[in-house]
């Protein structure tokens, strides 16, 4: 873009408006510039200016004649049709078109700045050791390998070089405010990128950070907002006086409410409200609302934390150095209470207070409960819950990024390789304790916690249906889309596997089902240099995470073979008709546990407190109309007719299958 000195007039009209220079040599103008819009501006050092022609709007309803009123502007190129009005010091920044600034105490760039890239955040242990840079293209993937893989040295300090280079291409003299920009009413900004289409309103003090927002998905950071050393992406909001020293909150966060956090990282579509979080990995769904909730040196993912949730990492030892880890979909209630170091299994729920330090890794689905001071595990209970039902259907609809380019990838299956193989694990432990039990003894101990002993059998039993759902209903899908023309050699070419990959353990990368020898390959490739920027690194991680239908079809196969004891080769008809059979008993099983769950919500100490005034009758209709009745509940009717379409689908399939019998 060509840019020319002022001419005499051009000179003598902003003198007239009030307007002044230390030389006006270093104002710079684009042509068509007209001076009528600068009014009381003063200017200082090198500054470009565009053409300020149309009107912005400012604020709902409210639109105002671009152009530049009341400020001071040092150093800076401001871009066409852009607002600027009361900022008491502006400097150092290139402004894209059609930005607004507004009441705005601060908003420089001093000295050189990587704009919160490259921050270390001791995160999850307070201790140290797992320290993470935050930059503004990580993914809750990369944080887990760079936080959880401490043990691989090669590996860590390869990962660091390539985010290193990564932020040196970050660092500069001089900020950008993106186009489309707000920038209202805020006290300082200082060392702050800001992207396209972001608003921050109220803002009380924001300083080396960066604002990834993007036209599809703006961020909002509102009043009272004090933020230090962040990186805040796209579809984000932070508001209402919350408190950020140290931070990264990625797409779709939500944080407010007088919220604090330090050295910590919200991944997508977290909620932090009212409470405090000091060194946590917050996973993909992350949610924390109380004000008495305290999270600290935590690794959570789809997790619901209760009112007075809190947990313990000081010993008074040798320090903060304790960390817990809640496997995804892990719930604690109400004034919930654990001693690190902790290891929660995948969606289980935690109630009580804890003072052991308890491991059930492998045994997921269960809730841990405090009783008499003991922490008591019931194996597999939360398998049959409508709580579980619902979260694994909610967190896909309640996904809030737009951003094309989505950074964390997320697999929200229920049942997978990773859940099903920890059930796996599972029932060999619980018949082992039953095994190694008496019957007279009550309780059995395991990694910290105590189970009463006729649970044992109830939990693997729950499991071993859990695993029919899941390896019949993945048959089905695949059998369901086979034309009736299929002959039996059609239906085992279908199913069987391409590869061996996805066989063996499967790994949780904050969000991302991974085999764990995909997972290995990919560190081998980054140790080795094949992997050399963080780019490479991302579209390698995509690639595991595009091919999760076909490796875990792979596993799943390699799962049935193992337990017909045959290879899939030599699978018949009648074993294909016990399979579907077996997901049919069992999906119908499952599917009446939770509804007579659900019905517990309906019964008479569900109804206390309601027709407070009137008598039983009063009272049953007053909790009808309030919460309706359970034939009517939209969450039965679904579960109902998911029953109904599971017996059509089993019978078509194996109509199908029996031709060939």
């Amino acid at each position: 873009m060509n840019y020319r000195k002022l001419n005499n007039t051009e000179i003598d009209s902003l003198l007239k408006q009030g307007c002044s220079a230390e030389n006006w040599d270093n104002l710079l103008v684009k042509d068509g510039f007209v001076p009528e819009r600068i009014i009381n501006v003063h200017f200082a050092g090198k500054v470009k200016l565009g053409i300020f022609k149309q009107k912005l709007e400012i604020d709902r309803g409210i639109s105002k004649p671009s152009g530049l009123y009341n400020s001071y502007i040092q150093d800076c190129t401001i871009d066409d049709n852009v607002y600027i009005s009361d900022v008491k010091n502006l400097a150092h920044y290139d402004i894209a078109n059609n930005v607004v600034i507004e009441s705005v105490n601060m908003l420089t760039i001093s000295g050189e700045t990587s704009f919160g890239n490259g921050t270390v955040i001791e995160i999850l242990n307070e201790g140290g050791g797992r320290e993470l840079p935050i930059f503004d293209e990580l993914s809750s993937q990369i944080a887990y390998l760079m936080v959880i893989y401490r043990h691989d040295n090669v590996f860590i300090e390869k990962l660091q070089a390539l985010i290193d280079a990564y932020v040196s291409t970050k660092r500069s003299t001089r900020g950008v405010i993106q186009q489309g920009s707000k920038i209202i009413n805020n006290s300082v900004v200082h060392n702050v990128n800001i992207g396209e289409y972001a608003v921050i309103s109220g803002a009380l003090h924001l300083e080396e950070g960066t604002i990834r927002s993007c036209k599809s998905d703006p961020v909002f950071i509102s009043d009272g907002v004090v933020a230090k050393e962040f990186i805040i992406l796209s579809g984000a909001h932070v508001g209402d006086a919350a408190i950020l020293d140290r931070c990264f909150v990625g797409q779709g966060v939500r944080i407010g409410k007088q919220f604090s956090a330090e050295n910590s990282a919200f991944f997508a579509n977290c909620e932090g409200f009212h409470g405090e979080a000091s060194s946590i990995f917050a996973g993909p769904y992350t949610v924390t609302h109380h004000k008495s909730t305290l999270l600290i040196a935590g690794l959570f993912s789809f997790y619901n934390a209760g009112s007075g949730t809190n947990q313990s990492n000081h010993m008074y030892k040798l320090g903060p150095v304790h960390q817990g880890i809640l496997e995804r979909g892990a719930k604690t209630g109400s004034f919930s209470y654990m001693m690190w170091p902790c290891r929660v299994g995948a969606f289980t729920g935690v109630i009580g207070k804890h003072y052991a330090n308890f491991d059930t890794a492998d045994l997921p689905f269960s809730y841990i409960l405090e009783s008499e001071g003991k922490s008591v595990l019931m194996p597999a209970m939360n398998l049959s819950t409508v709580g579980t039902r619902r979260d694994s259907a909610k967190w896909p609809n309640r996904d809030r990024r737009k951003d094309p380019n989505k950074l964390d990838l997320i697999n929200f299956e229920l049942l997978s390789p990773y859940t099903v193989g920890k059930m796996l694990r599972g029932i060999k432990v619980l018949k082992k304790l039953e095994e190694e039990t008496s019957e007279e003894q009550a309780f059995v101990e395991y990694n910290g916690v105590s189970i009463k002993r006729p649970k044992l059998k109830v939990g693997y039993e729950n499991y071993e249906m859990a695993i029919k759902v899941y390896l019949g209903n993945e048959i089905v899908k695949r059998l369901e889309k086979l034309s009736n023309e299929a002959t039996f050699e059609d239906v085992k070419a279908k199913l069987m596997p391409e590869k061996s990959d996805g066989r063996g353990n499967w790994v949780d990368l904050a969000g991302m089902l991974a085999p764990q020898t995909a997972v290995e390959n990919l560190l081998k490739a980054v140790r080795t240099g094949q992997i050399t920027t963080v780019q490479d690194l991302i579209n390698n991680l995509k690639a595991i995470y595009e091919n999760y239908d076909q490796t875990a079809w792979n596993w799943c196969i390699d799962l049935v073979q193992k337990q017909l004891g045959i290879d899939f080769k030599e699978i018949t008809p009648q074993h294909l008709v016990q399979i579907v059979n077996d997901w049919k008993e069992s999906s119908l099983k499952l599917n009446n546990m939770i509804l007579k769950d659900a019905e517990k919500e309906f019964d008479a100490k569900r109804q206390i407190g309601f027709g407070i005034d009137g008598d039983e009758v009063t009272k049953a209709r007053d909790f009808e109309a309030v919460r309706g009745t359970y034939e009517e509940n939209k969450f039965v009717a679904e579960v109902k007719k998911e029953s109904i379409t599971i017996q059509k689908r089993a019978e078509r399939v194996i109509a199908l299958i029996e031709k060939w019998c």
